[in-house]
């Protein structure tokens, strides 16, 4: 959208809950009922020839999912009472983003970005999974989660971003650290971690990034850093509310005791029927064990969802599909 604003506030919001059934399988697995849920709300106005953005992001999670969040084997990331969480993740914090941002415009066709937040997400990695078009349709974190976008909240960020054209450059100062377990409070800390970051979008249908970023002892058990580098690409076509999008990323952790990759591709084809909100869907995963972990796993475990679906309705800007924190506002095509 273009976003050609008066002076007066616009807003926009977009959400999502879903309720479902989890069956993980093999002997790590588990079945349960969990409910994952966010919900984000943005406004937006002129400030003279500039553009002031207030974003404000929060899920129930810890109510819905549980301290303990959801069954997903072969997960890894965070920890629980004192222990590594291993085949479940985690769930969101309730403050997931609380972010101010502006732009000022220095042509027609670059601007400057400046964002401050207390809760939100560095200039790292491909849109996190919950705005990524792509992904829209799937209740799960993938398992690469901690791979490219597990700092989308991070108690601490300062972005500063230029955009020309097609292409925006930006760079962020945070707290790299993940968040402890008690999901309803703030875990700020100091602001150790950089990371830097590059798009092309050489049209609306197509967007690229590179990425990447120094992470200052993010996991609480592991005193060690982590170096962050992705590299992604999407593609999204719209006709009014339908679309069909599509996004591929790779992605590298670099600790000092290993090295782990990760890929990921994602489609979703949404078609709207007169203007209905809430859907159903199944989901079902297979996976290629190690020879070394089939002992605890088993050779060919199936897991399984099906849920139910409800987006709240939204207003003329749309939902938030591939909005980022530091997205530049105001005459930069998003």
């Amino acid at each position: 959208m273009n976003m050609a604003m008066p002076s007066a506030w616009q807003f926009m919001q977009d959400g999502v809950l879903f309720g479902m059934f989890n069956h993980q399988g093999g002997p790590r697995g588990d079945s349960e009922f969990k409910a994952p849920n966010w919900w984000m709300g943005m406004a937006t106005r002129k400030v003279g020839t500039t553009q002031l953005t207030l974003n404000g992001m929060f899920s129930l999670d810890p109510a819905t999912a549980g301290k303990e969040g959801y069954a997903e084997i072969f997960q890894v990331g965070e920890t629980l009472n004192g222990r590594p969480l291993i085949d479940r993740q985690h769930p969101h914090d309730f403050f997931m983003q609380l972010a101010a941002i502006w732009r000022m415009p220095l042509s027609s066709s670059t601007g400057l970005t400046f964002v401050g937040a207390p809760a939100g997400e560095p200039a790292l990695g491909p849109v996190a999974f919950m705005h990524r078009a792509s992904a829209a349709e799937y209740p799960f974190a993938p398992l690469s989660h901690h791979t490219f976008d597990s700092t989308h909240i991070a108690y601490g960020v300062i972005t500063a971003a230029m955009d020309h054209g097609p292409f925006v450059v930006e760079g962020s100062v945070f707290n790299g650290r993940e968040p402890d377990e008690n999901r309803w409070d703030f875990d700020f800390g100091r602001l150790d971690s950089v990371s830097g970051r590059l798009w092309y979008k050489p049209n609306d249908q197509w967007e690229f990034q590179v990425s990447t970023g120094h992470l200052t002892q993010p996991e609480a058990l592991d005193p060690g850093d982590i170096q962050r580098t992705t590299a992604s690409g999407s593609w999204m076509v719209r006709n009014g509310s339908d679309f069909t999008a599509v996004t591929v990323g790779y992605g590298v952790n670099v600790t000092n005791d290993a090295t782990r990759h990760a890929v990921f591709g994602e489609a979703t084809r949404l078609v709207d029927w007169h203007g209905f909100e809430g859907g159903i869907g199944a989901a079902v995963s297979f996976y290629a064990v190690p020879d070394a972990l089939k002992v605890a796993y088993g050779d060919h475990p199936v897991s399984f969802q099906v849920f139910v679906r409800i987006r709240p309705p939204t207003g003329k800007m749309g939902r938030m599909w591939n909005m980022r924190m530091s997205q530049p506002m105001g005459a930069h095509r998003m």
